[in-house]
């Protein structure tokens, strides 16, 4: 895949993440690394779509109308570039993602964001089922404790945010997406 030829797609840098809610987490380079993307894209004109959850759930760090749904100043918008607005971890459900790529003939996309097990797997899954071409940008994702609910098996240890992380990137690399460091996605294009 040429670096050029895909779409970056930027999935739920928000402030409701900042949030002890969610307990720990690994990767506190994640925005700084999607940044770096986030600038080469822009320089390049190439094409991008930030996504941004809007929970619907009482108390959620994400609900629609609390500071928490902002962009992260570092990685908000700007004017002219595509905003999808979700509920769910897709990107895809409820939105006219799928849509908008088909008609601006994307056929692979560059995904990062938050959290790795959650919102940008479940993405990345359904992106590859539909038969886009998915590059992970694995080091500007992170994951948190909370993202592994143990409730189930009381005798099991807590699951670190590390483990989650790496955890969910195994089960997408190969089958789902390519998995590749900011550096060497950037690489790509040099």
């Amino acid at each position: 895949m040429a670096v050029g030829a895909a779409t970056l797609v930027l999935i739920d840098f928000q402030a409701g993440f900042g949030a002890p809610f969610w307990g720990g987490r690994n990767n506190p380079r994640a925005e700084e690394n999607a940044a770096r993307l986030l600038d080469h894209w822009r320089a390049r004109r190439w094409p991008l779509v930030h996504v941004r959850h809007l929970s619907r759930e009482a108390g959620s760090p994400l609900a629609a109308d609390t500071a928490g749904a902002a962009f992260i100043p570092a990685l908000a918008p700007v004017r002219g570039e595509k905003i999808v607005e979700k509920h769910v971890n897709s990107a895809f459900i409820g939105t006219d993602l799928e849509d908008y790529l088909r008609k601006a003939g994307v056929r692979d996309l560059v995904i990062c964001g938050l959290t790795t097990p959650h919102c940008i797997s479940t993405t990345t899954r359904m992106a590859a089922n539909l038969g886009f071409g998915v590059t992970l940008a694995h080091d500007a994702c992170a994951a948190f404790a909370r993202n592994a609910d143990m409730s189930w098996r009381p005798d099991a240890p807590a699951l670190e945010a590390q483990a989650i992380h790496d955890g969910a990137v195994a089960h997408l690399h190969g089958e789902f997406a390519r998995a590749r460091t900011t550096a060497d996605i950037l690489a790509a294009d040099g």
